[in-house]
């Protein structure tokens, strides 16, 4: 049966999706920008300011839907940039235990949503 997550912890849906579904002990998050869920806003500074809050916004899903970072299995990564691919990644890395990476794909996309660099989705069972 499918469970919806939702958490203060990350940012608010504002259209027709979920934070996160969780559906036979997996969970599948929805794409997460660089949104402070306290203030409500895209946050200022450069692409590892936004790579880090996209990622806390994801462990905030995933630890909602009683998981943890490390039960993610693929991750999937949006850049407006790609020159910000070696920045981004030592962020990322940050997140999860040395050696226990999930399956990754990071692609440069033209745009996306409110001008953010930074797009993360994660799928954790």
């Amino acid at each position: 049966m499918k469970e919806i997550i939702k958490t203060n912890s990350a940012p608010e849906a504002v259209g027709a999706y979920s934070q996160g579904i969780k559906y036979n002990g997996m969970i599948f998050t929805s794409g997460q920008i660089p949104i402070d869920p306290k203030t409500g806003q895209v946050v200022t500074g450069d692409i590892v300011a936004q790579a880090k809050q996209s990622m806390e916004n994801v462990k905030a899903i995933v630890e909602a839907g009683g998981l943890t970072m490390n039960d993610v299995i693929k991750v999937t990564i949006l850049l407006a940039d790609i020159n910000d691919f070696a920045a981004v990644n030592e962020v990322y890395q940050s997140f999860f235990e040395e050696g226990n990476y999930p399956a990754r794909s990071c692609f440069a996309v033209r745009d996306l949503p409110k001008g953010v660099g930074i797009e993360i989705e994660a799928i954790a069972g």
